[in-house]
């Protein structure tokens, strides 16, 4: 090698290893705006020196291979912070459907109905034999009723909506698994090969933020760049280019459907991702509010009930159920009151406005009246009962959305941190193709220099 020829090929091999640099650094600028793109680097490695005579000669460079740029520690922050954003997204999401049912300024709310209702005694209160007032009050507690039905029956909707988007996140979450598995599957033959499988990679990364948005994930990462997925608490979703599919079940107590892992019931052990999100406003947020809702009802139709019965009507018989009265199908559990709620009255002379039985008395009116400040429903008044209510579910909402704002802060952080290692910077690209550009200009200038040397020597050696 220690000859004109041998330079010529260390300057030849330079030039090659020059324009692969460049390849990479133009790809790098082609893909500046392509999402989860990692920028890629060319690994130069000296070509492996001759010995001529006593001393070691050098033979020049070669691109050995070309690196996506990634941190993969960075990923999986990034992943479980998503996880995390998505869960709260979802769970906030689901409960402004339910806030939005107890929004007293826009009239979506029992508060209204039940001042209706208790003022509609106190109006009977001032002429307990006049009709008009008498049917006044039905009318109020069929409104009542009525809003407690309707208000049931659109918390079991909202509940029925997010047992549906379970079970199609299910379905995702099994999509993008079998995706990963036919990647590792790509990556490993590539690798194999000794090629570069950067692009996949990507694609690996990307597929696997997008399950964290739906699902609380684990990722191991092989030397080949193949990658192994559980759940946070070790259920297995994707091993080599096998996956392990989630399934969902009917619940027979609840009537939703849980999540399965190989026959395992993993529902109360999914931390993280939309699922997760879903899975609590559905079980626990929902079903508060609901047993709330029951309470209320169930407190306010035996109260009621209880004062009306003490009573006497327009005809002086003994008042009788104003509402139908609720009869629970599992003891202690007022499960529902709300839905099942309506006026048993159907004629206004049965209104009980009379403690005494005679024409004229309104004592029991302002009695049924006076129930709007009477501890009925655990120690307080149906107002104040209501008012918990509405705070707890705002409350809800409000600490998920304080937490969401939080956790969207900090996964803008590691973006901007995965941004510098990973993503494309014009300015760095735009030196880096100056540098291997002017590298590729002094490699060819060693081949010209060579070519005019060699040919001097050879017009040395020729006859004139």
């Amino acid at each position: 090698m220690s000859s004109l020829f041998g330079t010529m090929s260390v300057a030849l091999q330079s030039l090659l290893t020059q324009q692969g640099a460049l390849e990479v650094t133009a790809n790098n600028l082609a893909n500046v705006n392509t999402p989860g793109y990692s920028r890629e680097a060319p690994i130069f490695e000296e070509s492996p020196p001759t010995l001529v005579g006593n001393t070691e000669v050098g033979t020049g460079a070669t691109l050995a291979s070309v690196e996506s740029v990634r941190d993969n520690i960075l990923n999986l922050r990034i992943d479980q912070e998503t996880s995390q954003q998505s869960s709260l997204s979802s769970y906030v999401d689901s409960m402004n459907q339910v806030q939005a049912l107890f929004n007293e300024t826009q009239g979506t709310g029992l508060q209204t109905d039940l001042s209706n209702f208790f003022n509609s005694f106190q109006s009977l209160s001032t002429d307990p034999t006049d009709s008009s007032l008498q049917q006044s009050v039905i009318i109020a507690g069929q409104d009542l009723a009525q809003a407690f039905s309707q208000t049931s029956q659109n918390l079991s909707t909202i509940q029925q909506g997010l047992d549906q988007s379970v079970v199609q996140t299910v379905q995702q979450v099994n999509q993008l698994t079998s995706q990963i598995a036919s990647l590792n599957q790509q990556i490993q033959q590539i690798t194999n090969s000794g090629q570069n499988a950067g692009g996949l990679v990507d694609e690996q990364d990307q597929a696997l933020t997008n399950l964290s948005n739906l699902i609380d994930i684990s990722v191991i990462t092989a030397n080949n760049g193949t990658v192994s997925v559980t759940t946070s608490n070790g259920s297995l979703l994707v091993s080599g280019d096998v996956t392990s599919n989630l399934t969902t079940q009917i619940n027979s107590t609840t009537g939703m459907h849980d999540v399965y892992d190989n026959g395992t019931d993993i529902t109360s052990t999914i931390s993280g991702g939309q699922l997760q999100g879903l899975i609590s406003a559905r079980d626990n947020s929902i079903p508060s509010a609901m047993s709330s809702l029951d309470n209320l009802a169930a407190g306010l139709i035996s109260a009621v009930n209880t004062q009306q019965t003490a009573g006497y009507d327009a005809n002086g018989n003994p008042g009788v159920d104003f509402f139908t009265p609720f009869t629970p199908t599992t003891p202690g559990s007022n499960a529902g009151a709300a839905a099942t709620m309506s006026v048993a009255l159907t004629n206004p002379d049965q209104v009980a406005a009379s403690g005494t039985g005679s024409t004229g008395d309104n004592s029991n009116a302002i009695a049924l009246a006076n129930l709007q400040n009477a501890t009925m429903v655990a120690g307080q008044t149906a107002g104040n009962y209501y008012s918990n209510l509405i705070d707890q579910v705002g409350n809800d909402v409000s600490n998920a959305t304080s937490q969401q704002e939080a956790v969207s802060l900090v996964l803008q952080q590691l973006t901007n941190q995965q941004s510098a290692v990973s993503g494309v910077s014009l300015d760095e690209e735009a030196t880096n193709l100056v540098m291997y550009q002017r590298a590729y200009e002094a490699s060819a200038r060693v081949i010209s220099v060579v070519d005019e040397l060699t040919s001097d020597t050879i017009d040395m050696f020729t006859p004139s």
